[in-house]
């Protein structure tokens, strides 16, 4: 069966790829940048603000293992979908909440788990995730590929990015590869 690609913006991308790394049917995780007007932008570009793309992660899936559906739903717990421009102490548009839909059954799947969400009364604010088309995807510089892996000794992945692990563990244990347990 061929493979399917997902494109989310979470927050930091080093967070969000350490989170989907780890799942079941995950062929790969890519943290770049998407949603913006310049092409190849830089780590630092985007965080002048002056690009318009947001920390992105682009997920090469298996949807005979992973559903498209199940990568919505750790996407929506693992990060604050109701903080505009922010996560956590990261703050500015780089960091929004997007959902960047490649074909048409992903943007109908993305719309109906807001929905779901929003009706269940979830979160106690508003969810402000945008739900956009996939135009392009540009990979980050190397430095910021598999950070956890190489840099979690770091105060950054201890105290931000080891709590999201253990969420997930917690939450979504049965989903994770065994090598992450």
């Amino acid at each position: 069966m061929p493979t399917e690609f997902a494109t989310f913006a979470g927050g930091c991308f080093w967070c969000t790829e350490a989170i989907f790394k780890r799942l079941k049917g995950v062929i790969s995780v890519t943290s770049g940048y998407s949603g913006g007007k310049r092409s190849a932008p830089t780590y630092e570009q985007i965080h002048s603000g002056a690009t318009g793309h947001a920390e992105a992660i682009q997920i090469e899936f298996d949807p005979s293992v992973l559903s498209y559906s199940v990568l919505l739903e750790v996407f929506w717990h693992m990060h604050n979908p109701t903080t505009l421009n922010q996560q956590g102490a990261d703050m500015g548009p780089e960091y929004r909440s997007v959902i960047f839909y490649h074909s048409d059954a992903q943007k109908k799947l993305a719309e109906e788990s807001k929905k779901q969400l929003e009706d269940a009364k979830v979160y106690k604010n508003a969810i402000v995730t945008e739900i956009v088309p996939f135009t392009t995807f540009y990979k980050a510089e190397q430095e910021h590929q598999n950070f956890y892996e190489n840099y979690s000794g770091s105060p950054y992945c201890t105290f931000v990015i080891d709590p999201k692990i253990k969420k997930l563990l917690d939450q979504y244990g049965n989903l994770v590869k065994e090598e992450y347990k």
